[in-house]
């Protein structure tokens, strides 16, 4: 009786492409991915020990912008001698400025990592390609919470005054997040379509002018004309200020938490994928 010796597969001829994997293999899990965002936050928080000069646009930009409008624009708008007022309406509206601002450097270090090459190392490690943006948004985050802290302590010294609750402070904080995380997807969407950090800065202002003046940050749009007021009242950043401004001066807080909240899960909603996609196509 004669046996069958099993055959070996014939070895791949040269040039010829590998059988591919079973489906399934290579895919990283939860854990995993969490190790690799935290490594990379790791990796990212060092460049800027390396790099303290990149931390100057948090601990400078807030106490500039609040000095600046408090002094400059505090009597007109409060009347004179009573910028106190004024610091309690306008702080609460700059901590949704310091959130577009500090988004807008997560475009130009997306942008600057494909022009160092820094996303070629990246590509040839088994890592998920959404944990080198979720790591930048983590670190973004908190570069945003020290600029938010800072703003604090400047309008402190300044009068502002908690007319509600910490736990309303803490609120309003959080509630700047979630929006400012929202719109880092939407300036990564940014880094990875335009050629250039300066053509994603400029694109950026583009967006930040309008949506900043144009809203009730820093005076109130009964001010305005007829026509701005319109835009105001569909200003996203409108929306976070008078949230913000409500919780911390105990006022009501009506529509504002909600349509902040819906406006945050519309836009990561829209420019997440979009944002991942490009960045899968670009590595």
């Amino acid at each position: 009786m004669s046996t069958v010796t099993p055959t070996k597969p014939a070895p791949t001829a040269p040039g010829r492409p590998s059988v591919a994997a079973p489906r399934g293999e290579g895919r990283i899990g939860l854990r995993a991915n969490l190790r690799h965002i935290g490594a990379l936050v790791r990796r990212n928080a060092l460049q800027i020990k390396q790099d303290p000069e990149s931390m100057f646009d948090v601990l400078f930009m807030p106490i500039i912008f609040t000095l600046l409008f408090v002094f400059v624009f505090g009597g007109a708008i409060s009347g004179k001698g009573n910028q106190a007022d004024y610091v309690n309406y306008v702080v609460p509206g700059l901590m949704a400025m310091m959130g577009m601002n500090i988004a807008m450097a997560v475009g130009t270090g997306v942008n600057d990592d494909f022009k160092k090459g820094v996303m070629d190392r990246f590509r040839s490690m088994p890592i998920a390609r959404s944990s080198v943006l979720l790591a930048k948004i983590v670190v973004e985050l908190g570069r945003m919470m020290v600029a938010i802290a800072i703003l604090l302590a400047v309008g402190f010294i300044l009068g502002l005054s908690i007319k509600s609750s910490v736990l309303d402070l803490f609120l309003a904080i959080g509630l700047s997040a979630v929006f400012g995380s929202a719109l880092m997807w939407i300036f990564i969407l940014l880094g990875l379509t335009m050629q250039s950090a300066q053509a994603v800065q400029g694109m950026a202002m583009l967006v930040l002018m309008p949506l900043q003046f144009g809203s009730s940050i820093f005076a109130p749009p009964s001010t305005m004309p007829g026509w701005l007021q319109s835009f105001t009242d569909y200003n996203p950043l409108s929306n976070l200020a008078d949230a913000a401004r409500a919780l911390i001066n105990g006022t009501p807080v009506g529509d504002s938490v909600w349509m902040t909240l819906a406006w945050s899960l519309a836009i990561t909603a829209v420019t997440m994928p979009l944002a991942v996609r490009k960045f899968r196509q670009k590595t």
